[in-house]
């Protein structure tokens, strides 16, 4: 994967921690110590985000992010549970929406476009920015009709020819469709859990993305479907822009990010590494 981005002040999780909730970077007098080491930004970003900060009513769970996201790169994000990465994840389509004491500020865009702004049709926005979650959630459809649903409601077929092509092409650059070929009117539920994760991958770039979110996509899978969802992932960023919440030191250590994991720049990134909390 192409970059990746390491919790430290900007992704956290506000408020005091006791002995047993482990190490916490608010406990430290000094939270500028852990401020971003390196460049997050690039010249021509898929998606920014500038100063955003998230709070569930009046708890605090992300604190000033700023980080780009490059066309047709993967984008890491690691550290320890309830520091914030799946709530970060979610901001970048909308889907804190959902949660009434959730407020965002800051900004976010899309190229050039803001995210929030008052217009914004957040069902577009979702067909732009998909997502796949931790857990394989197939709709209670066949194979065809998982798939198939996106492109129906969007008006993105015209025939069912069309609608035909756009199924298996999704399946296909899922790495399902040799499988499932011969079983497209048989439910999407009695997949295998690493099947069913990639029918939700295919699902989600059925109507055509320009970003896929993925939520520990693997983290529920065996290491032979986690593999495979991985050579997916790296297939797919030729056509996509990645971002992946991760627990996966396999899946974040590649290429340039090797320094995060052999010379840590933060104290508390060498302590997540070393297993001494997260």
């Amino acid at each position: 994967m192409n970059s990746i981005a390491v919790t430290a002040d900007g992704i956290g999780e506000a408020g005091a921690s006791s002995p047993e909730a482990g190490l916490d970077i608010h406990d430290h007098s000094d939270v500028k110590d852990y401020e971003t080491v390196g460049e997050p930004f690039v010249e021509d970003p898929k998606m920014s985000a500038r100063n955003v900060n998230v709070y569930y009513a009046d708890k605090q769970a992300i604190m000033d992010v700023s980080l780009d996201i490059g066309k047709n790169e993967v984008i890491a994000m690691i550290g320890p549970s309830g520091c914030g990465k799946s709530t970060f994840l979610r901001t970048l389509n909308r889907m804190n929406d959902i949660i009434p004491i959730c407020r965002v500020e800051g900004n976010i865009n899309l190229e050039d476009q803001d995210i929030y702004r008052g217009d914004q049709d957040t069902v577009l926005l979702r067909a732009r920015v998909g997502m796949v979650f931790q857990k394989p959630n197939p709709f209670p459809k066949s194979i065809y009709e998982n798939v198939a649903y996106g492109p129906r409601i969007h008006g993105l077929a015209h025939s069912k020819a069309e609608l035909d092509e756009i199924v298996e092409k999704s399946l296909r650059r899922a790495s399902l469709f040799d499988e499932v070929k011969d079983a497209l009117d048989k439910p999407g539920t009695g997949l295998s859990g690493g099947q069913q994760q990639r029918l939700c991958i295919a699902r989600a770039i059925a109507v055509s993305p320009e970003v896929i979110l993925m939520d520990e996509p693997c983290s529920a899978l065996d290491p032979i479907a986690t593999a495979r969802i991985e050579e997916l992932i790296d297939e797919l960023k030729e056509r996509y822009t990645i971002a992946i919440v991760t627990h996966s030191m396999q899946q974040a250590e590649v290429g340039d990010t090797k320094e995060v994991f052999t010379m840590p720049k933060h104290e508390l990134t060498e302590n997540y590494i070393t297993g001494r909390f997260g």
